[in-house]
């Protein structure tokens, strides 16, 4: 017997909740289940960005990256960033926006500081997806529980 790809089964399971119209994305390194949904947002092309760069380290630093990874993928898909390397920098940029989106930017506080992302999707109990610098010295996307994060906003201009 052939076992469905993540990616079918994800479909599949969509369909099965009358969403066969819409986008679907699944993370990578989400348990099974997982799944999200694109409404079209403009920052899609944030997350695809970041999702480039899962596994490794493009900043070259060695601790305290996850803001500089942040604003090196807004830049390079066409935004400005905060220009600061403080995670708590992002809860006072762009549009604030009252929960997960793909696109949207995740502020957390956490020991020790803060830490930033970006939502690449929503596992199936309402936890965002996040893509992240600094996680593991390096980029990973992984499911973040959602009582951990104080702001989301979405990438403007």
């Amino acid at each position: 017997m052939v076992r469905p790809s993540r990616w079918d089964a994800g479909v599949a399971q969509m369909q099965a909740h009358g969403l066969a119209d819409s986008n679907a994305s699944l993370s990578s390194g989400a348990a099974p289940g997982a799944m999200a949904m694109s409404g079209g947002f403009g920052s899609s092309s944030v997350v695809a960005e970041a999702r480039r760069y899962v596994g490794r380290n493009p900043t070259g630093r060695g601790s305290l990256w996850c803001a500089r990874f942040m604003n090196l993928v807004l830049q390079r898909s066409g935004y400005h960033g905060t220009g600061s390397d403080l995670a708590r920098s992002f809860a006072s940029y762009g549009q604030r926006v009252s929960g997960p989106q793909i696109g949207a930017i995740a502020v957390m506080g956490r020991r020790g500081g803060g830490h930033v992302g970006v939502v690449s999707g929503i596992d199936a109990q309402g936890n965002p997806i996040m893509i992240s610098g600094n996680n593991g010295n390096r980029v990973r996307e992984a499911p973040i529980s959602r009582s951990r994060i104080y702001a989301y906003v979405m990438p403007t201009g």
